[in-house]
């Protein structure tokens, strides 16, 4: 059975502490007043999301799931265009009161930035330990 472009598999996540250690190694951050996202190139091909709502800055459950939900959909969405980045996206305060089209705008900014850093010209070396 094929994934429908709307699924968000197992192989498309940060599932591990290591996957997030990874990451918080020597990660590519981008930041604004909503989202701070943490990059890193994997070297697999496959870009995959880990998403760290904490409570601190979002305190309540439903306002945490409202975020992550759209920032799933937003990496759903744009998922091809970012081959082999591990990417993790952490909320700030004040996330919970931004409105739908705010976060989304925040996130494609962040990821254009991301791509700008990450392109074959910036990057001299594309092994999974390269950081851009």
């Amino acid at each position: 059975m094929s994934a429908r472009p709307r699924d968000f598999p197992k192989s498309k996540r940060l599932l591990t502490k290591g996957d997030y250690r990874f990451v918080f190694a020597e990660p590519l951050r981008v930041s604004d007043a909503h989202l701070t996202v943490l990059a890193r190139p994997n070297g697999t091909g496959t870009a995959r999301l880990g998403l760290a709502i904490s409570k601190k800055n979002v305190r309540r459950a439903v306002d945490r799931n409202r975020v992550k939900r759209i920032l799933r959909e937003a990496f759903r969405t744009r998922h091809a265009v970012f081959p082999g980045l591990d990417m993790i996206v952490m909320a700030r305060n004040g996330c919970a009161e931004a409105s739908t089209a705010a976060l989304r705008t925040s996130f494609n900014r962040h990821w254009n930035q991301l791509l700008q850093r990450c392109a074959p010209s910036s990057c001299p070396s594309s092994g999974p330990t390269a950081s851009c």
